[in-house]
């Protein structure tokens, strides 16, 4: 008998977030396929997108078109002035062309990013529009970046 991908060996249900997060990505490699994602992002800003910082609660609610526009604004000029390559690399998406879940690494915690590893870091942030489960924290956020995701969005519903 075929298993569902959504359920485990012994039957219980998997979460469909974990399921998508867990599948297949690519990677923004250079800044103007970034460039484009944001563009499609932008786009369908009212799609229910939810913003999530990986070490804080995940949101219950998708945020509204003018949150996931500053998210994405503030997000990128952060990684701009953050990861000073001629390359991005660090933001992968399931589908660069018509995105539901999106990866952003924190520049300042790569690790192994885009390798292999058995450990591989968590991202820093997540647009999903999958409502999104608590991912298990490998470290604690850095308090700046904690204090950097209250400061602009977590006052906001």
């Amino acid at each position: 008998m075929k298993r569902s991908p959504a359920l485990s060996a012994n039957s219980e249900r998997i979460d469909p977030f974990l399921v998508a997060f867990g599948g297949s990505f690519t990677s923004a490699l250079r800044w103007p396929q970034l460039d484009a994602l944001w563009e499609r992002v932008r786009e369908h800003a009212d799609a229910g997108w939810y913003l999530y910082a990986v070490g804080e609660p995940p949101p219950v609610a998708p945020s509204e078109a003018a949150q996931v526009l500053a998210f994405v604004a503030e997000l990128d000029t952060l990684l701009r002035a953050e990861h000073p390559h001629d390359y991005c690399g660090i933001v992968y998406a399931d589908d660069l062309d018509e995105p539901t879940l999106i990866k952003i690494y924190d520049p300042h915690n790569l690790g192994v990013s885009c390798g292999f590893s058995t450990n591989p870091p968590l991202p820093g942030w997540v647009m999903s529009r999958i409502p999104p489960c608590d991912l298990p924290a490998s470290r604690a956020a850095p308090n700046n970046r904690r204090r950097w995701w209250r400061r602009r969005f977590a006052s906001r519903p």
